[in-house]
């Protein structure tokens, strides 16, 4: 049975990506066309565009995510429409799909229904290569490096110490841990090395962090590779090759420029994860939105305990920017799945295991008001709801005065969101915006873990292992103690235990060890079991994939 998405992606009228960017003011000189519907824009554009007010910015986040499937990108995309139905003009920017997600157990990243970006195939597999240049780039760092010991060591690296891994946007578990230099004297020096999937890659981090190109090189040379035998930083500017490193990615900097299904604009950018990187697409993508559109509809990866965390209290800082407004994707299905119900047993209507979820749904609502932003409560409809469970679900949101708004952009795409589209710009006309982060900049590195463990996980505490804490102490004496914080957490739970559904309580955060990241700005806190390199399921959605004798993709979804 053929995918649903995929035949409509397949069926999509789309206009040339020249008539998209003519409706955003953009003529031919300011984008480069990759075929007819993708094209990247030049960065030129933003001192064209410098006088033009700044449209504002609305973030998608969710629930913690369940098996049964939430709809982030689904509502934003939806959303981004229905903006443009109601006359509004809006801009969607949204990550890029990572290579290996789209071959494991995620599937692509484009959105479903009536409400995707297309061209779909396209954006799920190379779309226009920048994660292929990021790999490159990440990979270059690590020859390089290599090719330093082999050839005298100047810089004194410590081969034990050098922290910084190879990359690949694959799911490949047997890459976590590897030897390399060997086969003899000719090989370099044997050391013990390691993969990341590419959207952990700090290069990817510092990509999307970046506000310009000399940004993007300066935060290069920063990058710390390793240490030297004296427990110093070495850093990719010791190395001498931030200029050819910066170099590689000089197209993948430019964000690229697509459509949905109903024509509107959106521009894909970057794809860093959120359950270990910051989650979130490019600040230059969502800064040109700004200057393109009065709208810009964005999200961020998993649920707001991760990826909108991170937004609020990382990008809006480095980008400059505070958020309008704040939609909170729910479904009934995955309300369920938090109060105990099992993936095989959602078609069955069950009132009281959604009562228990929504212990998840509140949890969310308090970490973005405790961000004091507007928000509103978007119920992603799935046709298998039963209207017990719809009415359950709305009777609470009533009860407890929470702006919602029921949401069919699969099935109707934009029409199907006029209402949130509509309830969003009144949130946002009536409410003064008081946005405030979590944590303060001047906050010790445990200061600021600890309010985001206590206030957006609902932990008691925090704890360290042994090597975490010595880590803490030579982050003080190195200077990096107040840097911003990136927690590497399970996106299935609260907690750091990914069993631990809906809204658990009397739990501790353990942080096992962190990488700090100064090309990104800040430190990444890892906790539980969370890896940095995933590995595919026992049936990976690669195994329905195919191409037919005409090149058309199959089971692609």
């Amino acid at each position: 049975m053929e995918n649903i998405d995929l035949v409509i992606a397949q069926n999509a009228k789309m206009k040339n990506i020249s008539e998209i960017a003519a409706k955003l003011g953009l003529d031919d000189n300011d984008i480069e066309l990759y075929g007819k519907y993708k094209a990247k824009i030049d960065l030129n554009v933003m001192e064209k565009l410098k006088n033009v007010n700044n449209g504002k910015v609305i973030l998608v986040t969710a629930i913690n995510p369940t098996p049964a499937g939430e709809g982030k990108s689904t509502t934003t995309v939806g959303l981004g429409q229905a903006f443009n139905k109601i006359g509004k003009n809006a801009i969607i920017a949204l990550r890029e799909p990572s290579f290996g997600p789209v071959m494991g157990v995620k599937g692509g990243a484009a959105g479903g229904g009536y409400s995707q970006v297309v061209p779909m195939e396209d954006i799920n597999l190379h779309f226009t290569g920048d994660i292929h240049a990021i790999t490159t780039a990440n990979n270059a760092v690590s020859a390089i490096i290599d090719n330093h010991l082999h050839q005298g060591n100047k810089l004194n690296i410590d081969p034990r110490r050098i922290t910084w891994k190879r990359a690949i946007d694959m799911n490949d578990r047997s890459l976590r841990h590897i030897n390399i230099g060997l086969g003899g004297v000719g090989n370099s020096i044997p050391r013990e090395d390691g993969f990341n999937i590419t959207v952990a890659s700090e290069i990817m981090a510092v990509l999307c962090l970046a506000i310009d190109f000399q940004d993007l090189k300066t935060r290069i040379e920063r990058i710390v590779i390793g240490y030297t035998y004296d427990r110093l930083p070495v850093t990719i500017g010791d190395l001498g090759v931030s200029g050819a490193i910066t170099l590689i990615l000089k197209d993948a900097i430019k964000p690229n420029l697509v459509q949905t299904l109903e024509n509107t604009p959106a521009l894909i950018h970057g794809g860093p994860f959120a359950n270990i990187a910051h989650g979130c697409n490019s600040i230059i993508a969502t800064n040109m939105g700004r200057k393109l559109a009065d709208y810009v509809i964005t999200e961020a990866g998993f649920g707001a305990d991760l990826g909108a965390e991170k937004f609020l209290d990382i990008k809006t800082k480095q980008a400059g920017f505070e958020p309008s407004a704040v939609i909170i994707v729910a479904t009934i299905r995955a309300l369920k799945m938090h109060g105990g119900v099992k993936k095989l047993d959602l078609k069955n209507e069950d009132v009281d295991s959604l009562i228990g979820g929504i212990a998840n749904l509140e949890k969310h609502i308090e970490t973005i008001k405790a961000f004091k932003v507007p928000y509103i409560v978007a119920i992603n409809s799935f046709v298998s709801d039963s209207d017990k469970e719809t009415d359950a679900l709305i009777n609470w949101l009533e009860a407890s005065n929470h702006p919602y708004s029921l949401s069919e952009v699969w099935e109707k795409g934009g029409e199907g969101a006029v209402d949130l589209a509509e309830k969003v710009i009144k949130a946002i006309d009536e409410n003064n915006n008081s946005f405030k982060r979590i944590y303060n900049d001047n906050d010790e590195l445990q200061e600021k873990i600890k309010k985001i463990a206590t206030i957006v996980y609902g932990a008691d505490d925090v704890k360290y292992t042994s090597k975490a804490k010595n880590q803490i102490r030579n982050f003080k004496k190195l200077g990096w103690d107040k840097l911003d914080v990136c927690m590497a957490k399970t996106q299935s739970s609260l907690s750091d235990n990914p069993k631990l559904v809906g809204r658990p309580t009397g739990f501790n955060i353990t942080i096992r060890e962190f990488r700090p990241s100064i090309g990104a700005g800040f430190i990444v806190a890892l906790t539980g079991d969370v890896m940095t390199m995933p590995g595919l399921p026992k049936e990976p959605a690669a195994l329905k994939m195919d191409v037919d004798e005409k090149g058309k993709a199959v089971g692609l979804f």
